[in-house]
């Protein structure tokens, strides 16, 4: 049977040589038992500053993830967003194009033959040397007829105005005839080609080189 001894042998961990040479020193250090202010005070703020570093080190950390964190949501959010502001823009100019539709109906309503009057105008130097100028209109008043007439006139147009009713034209709208060609207007149409050029804009701006789907558009070709 084999005793545990009760205690372990001194050892000199410092060995010497002959001449009182160190030759190996004892890695042995004495813990110490008693610190006096300055010291404690050194350790106390080291501690603290210790304690500073991994706080700022673990709140740079919570940032980063925090950072990451909305940056991958903005990114999966991206599509909708651009969904959205899509939609926002083209609610906004419909809005106006419907809103537009609605204030030029009721000038329309009150001036029918203006439109057919800026024709006039702009085209004076185009129909002044034809002989014959016919005028296809909706149901127009004689006053209108002789203002009409008045205006062919004041614009140096000498020859024949010859007026034809359409009963299934529109108020404002009107074809003009003579020689060398002719000219029409329809306020329907007008805000149809309208319609398509927001549309296909809109198309485009969203990166779609097809027109928008009708379900998508609240105004349409009639």
């Amino acid at each position: 049977m084999t005793h545990q001894p009760l205690s372990t042998p001194f050892s000199f961990d410092t060995e010497f040589d002959a001449a009182g040479v160190v030759v190996s020193a004892a890695a042995f250090r004495p813990i110490k038992r008693a610190y006096g202010p300055a010291e404690v005070d050194a350790l106390v703020a080291q501690a603290r500053l210790d304690a500073r570093n991994e706080a700022l080190a673990e709140v740079d950390s919570i940032q980063t993830m925090a950072l990451s964190a909305i940056g991958q949501a903005l990114t999966s959010a991206a599509p909708a967003l651009a969904q959205v502001a899509q939609l926002h823009r083209r609610q906004a100019a419909e809005l106006a194009l419907t809103a537009a539709r609605v204030v030029s109906a009721s000038a329309l309503d009150r001036h029918p033959e203006a439109p057919l009057q800026a024709a006039l105008e702009a085209l004076g130097q185009e129909i002044d040397a034809s002989p014959r100028l016919v005028i296809r209109t909706g149901d127009l008043t004689e006053t209108t007829h002789a203002r009409l007439q008045q205006l062919c006139a004041d614009a140096g147009f000498s020859g024949i105005v010859a007026f034809r009713t359409e009963p299934g034209m529109a108020p404002a709208a009107f074809q003009l005839e003579w020689a060398d060609g002719r000219a029409a207007f329809d306020p329907a149409e007008a805000f149809a080609r309208m319609s398509e050029a927001l549309n296909s804009a809109l198309a485009a701006e969203a990166g779609h080189a097809e027109n928008l789907t009708p379900e998508t558009s609240m105004e349409g070709r009639p």
